[in-house]
This record gives structure tokens, C-alpha cells and sequence, in this order.
């Protein structure tokens, strides 16, 4: 915060944080060694560390740039799982690169039994799931910005079509907004 003096009267101005991005997650499990297996297997994403004997892990997405995207903290066999509608992390949300990509994503969430839902926000194509300790998660791909249309300033919640979205905007169908 900065005040600053004109014309003789103060102003204070709130200065906000320049945030260029999402860095990384950590996350609370019961077993970061478990939890890293699936986040290997699902994601595709690398160990950089396993600290404390397994019981911290650190891991990298696939040709990510960042030290680690995902971090994962052992509690114990015995911690609760997160309990829904309670105050705290909802979801973290990975986005790819293509609809294609969301397509295949969808196929192997369904092949782990991880796959909870799925939804289009009209600025974006969305899956929902949750890994073994419950925690939350999305895919999603964002709809180029030209596209968005009517949703540039609302939010909305509509089933998703995946057949139709890869129609309109996968590698197949050429899309176009």
C-alpha cells in the first residue's frame, strides 16, 4: 500500500501481486508413494524427489519447465478424507493442450475409475475427478478467446458433448469458431 500526496490531500493506493501464473499444488495423501503412482500413471507427471523416506514427493508434468508442479505429503493410512462442502480446496484444474487431448484424458480417467463428471463452461471443456485419497481435480481445455462468445462474462454449467466438441474443434474435424 503506498499513500501518496495531491493537490494536499492523501490517496492511498492497494497495490496488488503481479501473479503470472499457477506455480505448483502440494497436496495432503495418506501414502506419497501410492498417491505418486497414480499421478505417474494418470498424468503422466515425473518424480523429481522422493524425500523422508517416500513419505514427500515431488513431481514434474511431462516436459513441464517448473522444478515441480505437484507436490505430495504423507499424513498416514489414517487421516480422513476431504470432506465435501467444507471449507478449503475445492479442485486443482490442469489444463491441455487440445480437446484431443481431453478426449483421451476422458478415456483413461474411465479406465481408472477416477472419473467423476464432465461439464462445458462455454469458455472451456471440463473434466472432473478425483484421485485415490479424494482429492479433487479437473482437466480442462480452454476454448480459444476469440470463441467465447456470450460466456465472456458469465459463468455456466451445461453438459458436455464430447463427440460434438471434437467435431467442432479437434484434429479431425478442422474446427473453426
Amino acid at each position: 500500500m503506498t499513500t501518496e500526496v495531491k493537490d494536499g490531500s492523501a490517496q492511498t493506493t492497494v497495490m496488488s501481486i503481479p501473479v503470472a501464473r499457477l506455480n505448483h499444488a502440494v497436496l495432503y495423501v495418506r501414502d506419497a508413494t501410492k498417491a505418486a503412482e497414480f499421478y505417474g500413471r494418470v498424468f503422466g507427471f515425473e518424480i523429481v524427489e522422493s524425500a523422508f523416506g517416500g513419505r514427500a514427493v515431488f513431481m514434474r508434468s511431462a516436459g513441464g519447465e517448473n522444478h515441480h508442479d505437484l507436490g505430495l505429503f504423507s499424513v498416514g493410512s489414517d487421516a480422513p478424507r476431504p470432506q465435501r462442502g467444507s471449507v478449503g480446496l475445492y479442485h486443482l484444474a490442469w489444463e491441455v493442450p487440445t480437446i484431443d487431448d481431453l478426449a483421451a484424458a476422458a478415456r483413461t480417467l474411465s479406465e481408472e475409475r477416477a472419473l467423476s463428471g464432465a461439464s462445458d463452461h462455454g469458455v472451456s471443456k471440463s473434466l472432473y475427478g478425483a484421485d485415490p485419497d479424494g482429492n479433487e481435480f479437473e482437466i480442462m481445455w480452454r476454448v480459444p478467446r476469440e470463441a467465447w462468445g456470450e460466456f465472456e462474462n458469465k459463468g455456466a454449467v451445461m453438459p458436455l458433448d464430447m463427440d460434438a466438441e471434437l467435431k467442432r474443434w479437434g484434429a479431425a474435424g478442422a474446427a473453426r469458431a
